[in-house]
């Protein structure tokens, strides 16, 4: 596991605009399941003299999150900085890690399995540092990317005995977690919902479904990304329509905007002048969206 610097993840999660109803329901899952005692601090306040069995209903669920969605969604960028929002709300520090896909080893008999089984391992030893009689003093996230190639449903008749294995070991280590009440949470992010193990599907407290930007979506960020530019209101209202899909084409995703689009523009620019309007329509209506990711692909 590989732990991510701090220093830009602020600004990537203050980037991802348009996510603003997942990023309101991420961090309220996120603040109860590290710190169980707020919820009951909140059963206090609204149902006293009460201990509702849906508080312990809440709070034996594996803290397990879901982000599906297609190629250049926020979903990989979002689990990767909203630690920095985390950490925020509750005033405490916020360590990320990853699970890369080398976890999956070489396959030789039995290493996926122990590779996973040392990361949940690692996951529960910080996390009882982290909680202590006084509460909790930090909160780990694993983010494991291309879940999909570490968690494949078990029903795949091609499907090796290691890789079995491995999913295996790995609801085993989320069952560990559930009810374990530590401050840890995990993320999975894939393309490919459809191909990840159902028992893992059952096990998450929340899926997250990342769709390509809507009109509204895109005027956001377009105009977040062109702050400091001087460009004219109907040139965004046609950017806006130009990154938006058509009949024979998806639209454009959030990454087509904010890594080919603008950078295209800034590049087109320079050296010689400023980014101008006509940069932005011309490219607009030149570069092509990502293709839509399927899972068959």
């Amino acid at each position: 596991m590989i732990e991510l610097p701090e220093a830009t993840r602020k600004a990537r999660y203050d980037r991802l605009v348009g996510l603003d109803a997942v990023k309101r329901q991420l961090r309220k899952e996120a603040i109860l399941l590290s710190d169980p005692e707020r919820l009951h601090t909140w059963a206090r306040r609204h149902h006293p003299g009460a201990d509702p069995a849906a508080l312990q209903l809440f709070a034996d669920r594996a803290p397990l999150f879901v982000f599906a969605g297609d190629v250049g969604s926020g979903k990989s960028a979002l689990a990767e900085s909203f630690g920095c929002d985390l950490s925020e709300q509750l005033d405490l520090p916020v360590y990320l890690y990853r699970l890369k896909l080398a976890t999956r080893g070489s396959g030789l008999v039995g290493e996926m399995t122990a590779l996973i089984g040392d990361a949940f391992s690692f996951l529960h030893n910080e996390g009882r540092r982290a909680r202590n009689a006084r509460g909790v003093s930090s909160v780990l996230i694993l983010v494991v990317d291309e879940a999909d190639a570490l968690v494949q449903s078990r029903e795949a008749q091609q499907m090796h005995h290691e890789d079995r294995a491995g999913v295996d070991a790995f609801l085993a280590g989320v069952d560990s977690l559930a009810g374990a009440r530590l401050p840890v949470l995990v993320v999975l992010c894939t393309n490919r919902v459809g191909a990840l193990d159902p028992a893992v599907m059952r096990r998450a407290a929340a899926n997250f479904t990342f769709a390509r930007p809507d009109s509204e979506q895109r005027r956001a960020v377009l105009a977040q990304a062109l702050q400091g530019i001087s460009v004219r209101a109907d040139t965004l209202d046609k950017l806006v329509e130009l990154t938006g899909p058509t009949v024979d084409r998806p639209g454009y995703t959030f990454s087509d905007l904010t890594q080919r689009l603008i950078p295209a523009a800034v590049l087109q620019a320079f050296p010689d002048g400023p980014v101008r309007d006509e940069h932005l329509l011309t490219l607009a209506n030149e570069l092509a969206p990502s293709p839509v990711f399927t899972e068959g692909a």
